[in-house]
């Protein structure tokens, strides 16, 4: 393993080719676990029924709605770059607090706040779980730094920004099972998913080898250039923003706050946005471990007008606008599955057969075709529908065999507290959500190799092309170390 990373940086730093250039800031790749630290403390067991102490990293936009749905806990601590954001997260555009927001607002007024949740771990020893909610560049960071000190983790989608980020936190968590983790992939709780589950196992549409999904992200900017720099708000603590990210390209509204995903240093483009939301179901059904093969057809990057042209890494700024990855798994359990995932306005033939009820969603979907029958849902796993008669008198017949989430869907936060208090097992732990952002971001590993890879899932390596390994990782700036 030592001497194919070697080849590879030789390879990178020899190389003007295109396959090199597109790996922007990224270093090479670094795959031996690095060793875990003591814990600082104990890990909270709270008794059935306790409120859990828990802080929230990245306050605004996805956290608020997320600790909305915890405002029965202790928010012990609110960490943010910009509150003046998070203030807008709970009010209307009139800046009256939602009628959903009141017991949020009253949280966060009486907890203490934090920019920096470096200086949030090293000051508050009183909390036992985190929820974070960050931009992908932070998650990893964050995550591990709290899983280190004994606490409990919710992150939301996608788990990490690489592929060795998210082998690193699956490897924290199998090593400490008492740590209670959870992706916010709410869509894994949801009834309607989990009864998709239930009937592709159930062998409602027989062998699955064929699996179509789609989305209409991205819905912010990408394929684009990068923006001339603007003046920071004064709100916005644009350095502590940045964190992770070992770039300086200045402030701009079309990276904070929402539009950040598109852009290369800080996002995971259409795929972390919702892979973790519409690949989840295939990959929890049908078992298929990770991909053997991925190969990627796509627009131009942002900042690339001449795909002919040499390219600096620093031009290549956003993702492409719309992509086709094909992914294939080669070891699944049930046999080889061809997996394909469309964005940015693509998607696959509407499925023929299909009740004149049910149309497929232009947001997203996934089809599932069998060697007798196919099954679509849409996003979250919802609305699963058989397609064929005799699908649908198989699938009638499939009992409920998976635990349903209290409240479903709307229910993934508090299956985690739960969970941390041993009420009940958690619902996407990362043991398992884990292996499923491996398997979405080495979508846009493929895509910046800019040639088919072949992945060998048990050395976390790229076989066929060496130099690709570099994109599994990445450099992080000084004081930002994983």
């Amino acid at each position: 393993m030592e001497q194919s990373q070697d080849k590879s940086k030789k390879t990178l730093e020899g190389s003007t080719s295109r396959r090199a250039v597109l790996a922007g800031a990224g270093g090479v790749a670094a795959w031996a676990m690095l060793p875990g630290k003591s814990f600082a403390q104990k890990i909270a067991k709270p008794a059935a029924g306790a409120r859990v102490n828990v802080a929230v990293i990245g306050a605004g936009g996805k956290g608020a709605d997320n600790m909305a749905a915890l405002v029965g806990q202790n928010i012990v601590a609110a960490c943010d770059v910009d509150f003046e954001r998070v203030k807008r997260s709970i009010s209307d555009k009139e800046g009256n607090v939602k009628p959903e927001r009141v017991e949020l607002k009253a949280a966060y007024d009486a907890t203490e706040r934090f920019s920096d949740y470096r200086k949030m771990f090293d000051t508050r020893k009183d909390i036992e779980a985190v929820l974070i909610a960050t931009p992908d560049h932070h998650h990893a960071v964050a995550a591990r730094m709290a899983m280190e000190r004994g606490l409990h983790v919710f992150v939301q989608k996608p788990l990490t920004y690489t592929v060795r980020e998210s082998r690193l936190l699956t490897d924290l968590a199998k090593k400490t099972p008492g740590l209670v983790t959870q992706m916010g992939n709410q869509g894994h709780s949801s009834d309607d998913g989990r009864r998709a589950v239930e009937l592709l196992r159930g062998g409602a549409i027989g062998k699955v080898k064929e699996v179509h999904i789609w989305t209409n992200r991205p819905v912010w900017p990408q394929g684009v250039g990068k923006p001339e720099a603007r003046p920071v708000p004064a709100s916005l603590d644009w350095d502590l923003w940045r964190g992770p990210a070992n770039v300086d390209w200045g402030y701009h509204p079309d990276y904070a706050h929402f539009n950040w995903r598109g852009w290369t240093p800080f996002g995971t483009g259409a795929v972390g946005d919702m892979g973790a939301h519409l690949m989840d179901f295939p990959v929890w059904a049908l078992e298929p471990g990770l991909p053997t093969r991925i190969e990627t057809h796509h627009s131009l990057w942002g900042g690339d007008t001449d795909p002919w042209d040499y390219k600096r890494p620093e031009d290549l700024t956003s993702y492409p606008l719309a992509s086709i990855i094909y992914y294939e798994f080669g070891k699944a359990k049930g046999g080889p599955i061809k997996l394909t995932w469309y964005d940015g306005g693509l998607a696959p033939p509407a499925p023929r057969g299909l009740p004149a009820d049910r149309i497929v969603e232009e947001e997203g979907g996934v089809l599932y075709i069998g060697d007798k029958g196919q099954l679509l849902h849409d996003t979250y796993g919802l609305k699963p529908t058989l397609i064929g008669e005799e699908a649908i008198a198989r699938g009638k017949k499939i009992p409920v065999s998976l635990p349903r989430i209290a409240d479903g869907i709307k229910g993934h936060e508090m299956n985690w507290i739960r969970a941390i208090r041993g009420e009940e097992k958690i619902s996407a732990p990362f043991e398992q959500s884990g292996p499923l952002t491996e398997t979405m971001l080495l979508g846009m590993v493929a895509m910046r190799a800019d040639k088919p890879i072949e992945y060998d899932g048990a050395k976390g390596l790229i076989t066929n092309l060496p130099e690709a390994n570099v994109y599994l990782d990445r450099e992080y700036r000084k004081g930002w170390e994983l």
